[in-house]
């Protein structure tokens, strides 16, 4: 008799399928290499999926829920201030349980070959544009200006992402609050930055006495 526990499970197959896109590409994720990865049979796959197109079709479901899902839930927080709204979009920057950056690079890659996917790439970046756009909206943006900033701000991190920059989490966030003053034309007042880097740094008071001291560097250097 079979058991669940011998075929797994749909979302364990997901999970493989995930994990060798991140890592090889879409080429990669094929039923067989899939199998010895959950070391389960071939012909389980079957009992979950109609072929590898489904299940395919199941990663880019994942990626929308996760990645466009996230990012739109942010632009919608309550915020006072609109350096307090675009923080919150920054969380998704440093928080992969809000946007999967590594994700989104391996899908962004897949689209460059596949149409059907490249055209959900587009349809995605239409929605995080929009509702980068409303936020800015609710700040009191002229409509044009705003469309320009959302695409700022995002356009600026999909250059991240596709180049594969790769930075210490101190050295991003310490540029965030001169990004924040471009993108915004707001400057991140120190109590903002303290909030924002209160989420995402696990000794406060030492990233901000390092945040001084490079500052102050800076300064001398530019003088």
């Amino acid at each position: 008799m079979t058991t669940d526990t011998d075929k797994g499970r749909a979302e364990d197959w997901l999970d493989a399928a995930y994990r060798l896109l991140i890592q090889s590409g879409v080429d990669a994720v094929k039923i067989l290499p899939l199998a010895k990865a959950l070391n389960t049979s071939r012909t389980s796959f079957y009992w979950f999926f109609k072929d590898r197109e489904a299940l395919l079709d199941r990663l880019i479901d994942r990626w929308k829920a996760h990645n466009t899902e996230g990012l739109i839930q942010q632009t919608e927080r309550y915020a006072d201030t609109v350096v307090e709204a675009t923080l919150n979009v920054f969380d998704c920057w440093l928080d992969e349980q809000l946007f999967d950056s590594e994700f989104e690079y391996a899908v962004r890659n897949w689209a460059m070959q596949n149409t059907k996917v490249a055209k959900e790439v587009a349809a995605a970046d239409e929605r995080r544009l929009q509702a980068l756009t409303n936020m800015l909206l609710r700040f009191n943006y002229p409509p044009h200006e705003a469309g320009v900033r959302a695409r700022t701000i995002y356009l600026t991190q999909i250059g991240y992402i596709s180049m594969h920059t790769h930075e210490t989490k101190a050295v991003r966030i310490g540029r965030f609050a001169d990004y924040i003053l471009i993108f915004t034309g707001h400057p991140c007042e120190r109590s903002d930055l303290e909030r924002f880097v209160s989420r995402h740094a696990p000794n406060l008071q030492d990233w901000l006495q390092a945040y001084d001291q490079r500052r102050a560097a800076e300064c001398l250097e530019t003088n």
